[in-house]
């Protein structure tokens, strides 16, 4: 993939190297008895008692209060992994060519582009949707509208998934994105009414979901084609890498690899076939309107 000649978005916030990948400091023993003078008059009162309360229920929400006395824990400012940054710049310059692509072509369908910030982090770290863990794996927040990545993913893609390369990484940020887009269309919002407005209905919202996900699929698709035909960035080999990741990802082969009986009904992202076929008709089209997963 040829992407030497594209800048760096300025859009990410890199977490990987702040204390506990979420901000938060750790709070040691030595620290605790530097505090303890400011503690121990807070103890004799009901007023002091709820003072340290807001201040634990801070801190386990991801706030850290000793920032307010300058005695916050700072990330290293220096990174030792050189791989891991290798692979976070080259994450940047794949999210400046989504900006690039898509601030040109969503205006075509009578959309503005809003840029989407894209968290870069190592084991776990906190989400306007939540708490976010490597466990969980890439996900868009559409209520903070960011990209969480933790790059550790990618490991696990390639060696657990047989899923290597830069294109197959390229295409895991591009369908995240495509959830922006969605997102900025609306669909985001309605899918969620209607999977409320079901109740408990899980094989309903699953069938809903799995649309969601493969029309995302079928937006990473339609980058690439955009992205090649303006700034020649694939080479041989490269789409094979993006179907081998839609392959080794599709919920009938993560079901068989896990031991289980394929159920269709408890599918959330589509099929392997799936994901192949709705990347191939957004790469083959390059048009949002061939992507319209709900008819």
């Amino acid at each position: 993939m040829r992407m030497d000649d594209e800048r760096e978005s300025s859009n990410v916030e890199d977490r990987r190297y702040s204390s506990g990948s979420g901000g938060r400091s750790n709070l040691s023993m030595g620290t605790a008895m530097m505090l303890w003078p400011l503690i121990k008059p807070l103890l004799r009162t009901k007023f002091g008692w709820a003072i340290i309360g807001l201040g634990a229920m801070a801190y386990l929400g991801g706030f850290n209060p000793l920032s307010l006395l300058g005695g916050a824990t700072k990330a290293p400012t220096h990174v030792s992994n050189t791989q891991d940054d290798k692979e976070a710049r080259f994450m940047k310059k794949v999210l400046r060519s989504t900006e690039r692509v898509w601030s040109q072509e969503l205006p075509k369908y009578g959309l503005r582009y809003r840029e989407p910030v894209m968290v870069l982090y190592r084991g776990s770290t906190h989400s306007g949707c939540g708490h976010a863990s490597a466990q969980v794996g890439p996900f868009y927040c559409p209520a903070d509208q960011k990209v969480y990545l933790d790059l550790g993913f990618f490991d696990e893609l390639a060696r657990r998934h047989n899923a290597p390369g830069d294109f197959a990484q390229a295409y895991v940020l591009a369908h995240e994105i495509g959830h922006h887009i969605q997102n900025i269309q609306g669909t985001l919002q309605k899918v969620q009414q209607a999977k409320q407005s079901w109740g408990g209905s899980s094989t309903k919202a699953n069938a809903l979901q799995v649309k969601v996900e493969l029309q995302a699929d079928c937006y990473a698709g339609a980058w690439a084609y955009h992205a090649n035909k303006q700034f020649h960035i694939l080479e041989a080999g490269d789409i094979d890498e993006a179907l081998q990741a839609a392959s080794a990802i599709g919920d009938d082969t993560l079901q068989k690899k896990a031991g289980r009986t394929v159920r269709p009904d408890a599918f959330t992202h589509g099929s392997s076939q799936q994901r192949i076929a709705w990347f191939k008709r957004g790469f083959n089209s390059g048009d949002l309107r061939q992507c319209n997963t709900f008819r």
